[in-house]
């Protein structure tokens, strides 16, 4: 299992960026997907997922509701997360996850915004 985060980089308030995970070595049409984020001394916590199936539920923290999309491409093994309107408080490393039975983190990708 292999998952592997881009997009990420140094944005200015207000901006947006969209990250990109590709997966591979499971099916991934058919997992639940993630984007959880993190900083230094803190716990990473949940900013969107997504089901695995056609119409999937999708679940975002409060704090992204009405930034962030998330969305994935089944035919590229690719999970996504257009991000707009961004603060500096969405500063962090940004993980994309799927639990297995066990579950896999990529190896993230820096955010930066500027205030």
């Amino acid at each position: 299992v292999q998952l592997v985060e881009s997009g990420g980089g140094f944005v200015q308030h207000g901006g947006s960026l969209r990250l990109s995970c590709k997966a591979s070595g499971f099916d991934f049409s058919s997992f639940r997907m993630g984007w959880y984020r993190q900083n230094p001394g803190e716990e990473r916590e949940m900013v969107a997922t997504i089901g695995g199936y056609v119409g999937a539920i999708k679940y975002y923290a409060d704090s992204v509701k009405g930034r962030f999309t998330i969305s994935r491409d089944d035919a590229r093994d690719t999970l996504y997360l257009q991000m707009n309107n961004l603060k500096s408080e969405d500063t962090a490393t940004y993980y994309c996850y799927v639990d297995l039975g066990s579950g896999y983190w990529g190896q993230g990708t820096q955010v930066t915004v500027s205030s």
